[in-house]
């Protein structure tokens, strides 16, 4: 019983933490006598919400210090999302004319904690019932878009990203040694491939998406059967591949002075 209460006292804490916030981008600032008044609690319950979310940066005060309007920390979370927005317009419609040249299924993924968040996808002629990827969190290690993701962070913020490697297949590279060369062999050929890693009878190639500063944010990858994306066209489908990361980190600003 004491759980349940407790549990209904944070979603109300939550609940009227929102409402402040909401009541801010309403009023442009408020005082807390009338962010208490809002919420219809205590000033000291208003007050003790209101520095919550200032120590997230989540709000401010203005010079009148009794007053507070909205932080810029929600500006670097709406940052986050704005940037996700971005990669997938100007991936769409490469991804698309992508998936018509190779008729194979092309997702685009970013990093999320310590998987790959797939964004987007989009669907060649040979891809039947094919599996929508959108919106998983894939496995970082056995994925040839989760080795770009992984290839383009700095040794310590690798080893934060890297958990346990579970094998998934007999395919699965599950050693931190083999793994790191491998990422070093994705940065230096600027792709990545994953044969039956993650499933058995599944083949994927991966190439980074870069943003104006030269920073991977994203992969874009070309999956299909592993019968149909043998060696020989693998080594077609990279071209291909390599060539459309290439135009939507351009179009993401890349390689512009």
């Amino acid at each position: 019983m004491g759980n349940a209460s407790a549990e209904g006292a944070t979603v109300q804490s939550v609940d009227r933490a929102l409402t402040i916030l909401a009541a801010l981008a309403r009023s442009g600032e408020a005082g807390v006598t009338e962010l208490a008044a809002d919420l219809g609690v205590h000033k000291s319950t208003a007050f003790r919400l209101v520095a919550t979310l200032e120590s997230h940066g989540l709000v401010e005060q203005t010079e009148d210090r009794g007053k507070y309007r909205l932080g810029i920390g929600l500006l670097r979370l709406a940052g986050a999302t704005t940037a996700r927005l971005d990669v997938v317009q100007e991936a769409r419609p490469v991804c698309r004319k992508l998936a018509a040249d190779t008729g194979e299924t092309v997702n685009v993924a970013v990093l999320a904690d310590r998987a790959a968040l797939y964004l987007d996808q989009a669907s060649g002629s040979s891809a039947l019932q094919m599996h929508n990827w959108v919106g998983q969190h894939i496995p970082l290690h056995a994925t040839a878009n989760g080795k770009v993701l992984l290839s383009g962070l700095d040794p310590d913020r690798l080893e934060q990203v890297l958990g346990s490697l579970p094998a998934f297949t007999d395919m699965t590279i599950t050693k931190r040694g083999e793994l790191r060369a491998e990422l070093d062999g994705v940065l230096e050929q600027g792709y990545a491939i994953a044969v039956d890693e993650l499933e058995v009878g599944l083949t994927a190639t991966a190439a980074p998406l870069r943003n104006n500063h030269g920073d991977v944010i994203a992969s874009m990858s070309v999956s299909g059967p592993t019968f149909r994306l043998g060696e020989e066209r693998i080594s077609q489908v990279v071209k291909l591949l390599v060539a459309a990361a290439d135009e939507v980190s351009h179009r993401l600003g890349y390689g512009h002075y």
